[in-house]
């Protein structure tokens, strides 16, 4: 048995928590481990930051277009996803797109997707934004930040906590972070019981 979600959520603070708390919920459910549930949830957390900060501004596509399988069966027997827009005040659209704003343009807003599947968890968050930079791309290893710098950890924290870790753009719809861990689980676990 696996499990797989997908959240199409706005720019918006409040929506990085909720992701967080949502994936907490589900590797709590499953069964993993509270130590790999908690790496998990901080590198989410992170990516989910930088989208919010760092998403916005460039080309955007409907989230519905962004990624094959992402709102729907993938052929192989996988169960659809059921996506939904969640806005500050706990608003929920289910919608296969992203919300339009003034005068029908869309919005900016990320897509967070996570994957538990046998012994490992893959998540990733896709944003609208101009992407990264070459260089952040074509890096293996991002530079450790300076002392005092105020922002450049984040993605070295991801690095950190998960097995691996991809940073790629998607020409014209913005940046994904995707990153997977190998699983442990607790005794109980319903996940690695079936």
């Amino acid at each position: 048995m696996s499990i797989w979600w997908s959240l199409h959520l706005r720019r918006e603070a409040a929506s990085v928590p909720l992701a967080r708390r949502l994936l907490l919920g589900a590797m709590d459910t499953a069964g993993v481990d509270p130590d790999v549930s908690f790496d998990l949830s901080v590198a989410l957390t992170e990516a989910c930051a930088n989208a919010v900060e760092h998403g916005g501004g460039g080309a955007v596509a409907t989230a519905a277009t962004a990624g094959a399988g992402a709102t729907g069966g993938s052929g192989n027997g996988a169960p659809a996803v059921t996506t939904a827009i969640v806005d500050s005040s706990g608003t929920i659209d289910s919608s296969d797109e992203m919300p339009d704003g003034p005068a029908g343009v869309v919005t900016g807003g990320y897509r967070v997707t996570a994957y538990l599947d046998g012994e490992r968890c893959r998540i990733e968050v896709a944003d609208t934004g101009p992407g990264f930079p070459a260089r952040r791309v074509l890096r293996p290893t991002l530079p450790e930040p300076a002392p005092t710098a105020e922002n450049g950890r984040g993605l070295r924290l991801i690095e950190q906590l998960a097995d691996h870790v991809h940073f790629r753009n998607r020409p014209g719809h913005g940046a994904v972070v995707s990153f997977d861990k190998i699983l442990k689980w607790r005794e109980d676990a319903l996940l690695r019981a079936m």
